[in-house]
């Protein structure tokens, strides 16, 4: 086996890791003051880039499912998918769950109810448009997103044969440039929008756990005991990824998907079930009535709108842009022999719809508990769902099932982030050398802390924002370059909309 190289993109992401793990841990207020300010000046002046980009991903991946250009497949004319269609469900599936649908799956549509931008607070609309704006949040755009990426690096890797680098998938525009130092700018930015990516994903884990911890069994809820809750998960995630214990992670991934069905359906059925459903339901309605208006609005004469949407709206689309080489690089994976056309509605729907169904039986739920004990709306972002289901039959058995699944959540998510991050750093390699995973594994849990420590929830979402407007423009480039190359192709096929016998054998 041939020994993966290091490249520049390792060492020059490293010093930028530690240049804002230092910033974070000396002056951590100054920290949480500059970070804040930009965050602030991003959200005011360039929030409707955010709205545009974000949207136009949607439209581009519905474009392509609609076009010619989705017959191409990703790989070789002989490719076929090496996994089954309900496999591949399911890992699309797997990729969607992560901590962040713990940590906000009742927490989400609770706020929405309670502080709404534009309803009364309280109300049936406010119900309903809780979870409208939820849906909003982790639905299409989400996954759009996470399509554009994941599709630019299946398409330049499997049918083209490039290393899978973010760069390399922006060669029809670039050419040979993405091979030196343009292409070394480029898959920096992709490693340090992945590592901060995931901290945030990871920060979130390591509070909800301290929360949880206090609210069960009265552990301090303070720095400290994340500090030590951060440790014990990084040396579980890093004894992984030294001894490259695949099979060791893939229990656990299972035992995630387990878990969380479990969850979901214990709190469906002890839950306000009947109503649940038609939440389902009469929600997907509402956002698809309202989806054109959602996706274009900035609100730009309503202050208090426009500021909830920098506290939401943006931060998820900053935080899913930041998310999207790790999500992506998954995705891409296990997609090899799919067509274009198969691939994105897969991507697009599947996850979308599972993840609604989350939201509608966590926030439905935590909406009931709240009509009847206000008081849990008043917890802390962290607490509130096992505020909630104290006050529900088989109670302390779902706040600990909901801890074991945060806990196997955050130990999968940062494993398979260091994976990810050695294969950037080292020129697409699939074995990248243990010890880039281990620096890699201890940088991202301390980049959580710091900013954990400089500000909290507050300071995350900050990260998330700001790391994700210089990849933006990458997310551009790779829409770009994919569609040039991908309609040389349909043209060079005389691939067109109507059906083609002869499709599978010439593609």
């Amino acid at each position: 086996m041939e020994k993966a190289k290091i490249t520049k993109v390792f060492y020059i992401s490293m010093v930028l890791v530690l240049i804002t793990v230092l910033l974070g841990a000396i002056w951590p207020a100054h920290f949480e003051k500059v970070t804040g300010h930009i965050n602030n000046l991003i959200s005011k002046e360039f929030s409707w880039y955010y709205v545009i980009i974000s949207t136009v991903m949607v439209i581009f991946c519905v474009f392509l499912i609609l076009s010619p250009i989705g017959k191409l497949k990703l790989g070789k004319p002989s490719d076929q998918p090496e996994f089954s269609l309900v496999s591949w469900f399911a890992m699309l599936f797997s990729a969607g769950m992560g901590i962040g649908l713990v940590f906000y799956g009742a927490a989400e549509p609770l706020s929405h109810f309670l502080t709404p931008p534009t309803a009364e607070s309280g109300t049936d609309q406010a119900f309903r448009d809780s979870l409208r704006m939820t849906f909003f949040h982790w639905g299409f755009h989400a996954w759009a997103i996470y399509g554009v990426v994941a599709l630019g690096l299946a398409y330049f890797q499997f049918r083209k044969g490039e290393p899978g680098l973010i760069s390399r998938t922006l060669r029809p525009i670039f050419g040979q440039h993405v091979e030196g130092v343009l292409g070394t700018i480029i898959d920096v930015l992709a490693v340090f929008a992945t590592i901060v990516g995931v901290a945030v994903s990871l920060g979130m884990g390591a509070q909800q756990i301290n929360g949880g911890l206090h609210y069960l069994f009265n552990v301090p809820n303070t720095f400290g005991v994340k500090v030590i809750i951060v440790i014990i998960v990084t040396v579980l995630f890093l004894m992984s990824a030294w001894s490259g214990l695949s099979k060791g992670i893939q229990y656990l991934s299972n035992l995630n998907i387990f878990f969380a069905a479990l969850l979901l359906f214990a709190v469906l059925f002890v839950g306000p079930t009947i109503l649940i459903m038609n939440m389902f339901s009469t929600s997907i309605g509402n956002l698809l009535q309202n989806f054109i208006s959602m996706s274009f609005d900035a609100a730009p004469l309503n202050a208090t709108k426009r500021e909830w949407m920098s506290s939401w709206t943006i931060y998820y689309w900053g935080w899913w842009m930041s998310w999207s080489p790790f999500v992506g690089i998954f995705i891409a994976r296990v997609s090899k022999g799919r067509s274009i056309r198969e691939f994105l509605l897969g991507v697009l729907l599947v996850p979308s719809l599972l993840s609604f169904f989350w939201f509608s039986v966590f926030g439905t739920t935590a909406i009931e508990a709240v009509k009847k004990i206000p008081a849990i709306g008043k917890m802390s972002v962290e607490t509130q769902l096992f505020g909630i289901f104290h006050e529900m039959p088989l109670g302390i058995g779902l706040s600990i099932l909901a801890l074991l699944l945060i806990g196997t959540f955050f130990i999968t998510s940062a494993d398979s982030a260091t994976f990810v991050l050695g294969m950037q750093s080292t020129h697409g390699s699939l074995n990248p050398p243990n010890t880039v995973k281990v620096i890699w594994g201890i940088s991202q849990s301390l980049i959580a802390l710091v900013l954990i420590y400089a500000g909290g929830l507050n300071a995350l979402q900050s990260a998330a924002i700001i790391v994700a407007f210089p990849f933006s423009f990458i997310l551009i480039g790779m829409m770009v370059s994919l569609y040039k190359d991908a309609n040389k192709e349909r043209l060079y096929l005389g691939l067109t909309l109507k059906p083609d016998k002869r499709f599978r054998k010439k593609d």
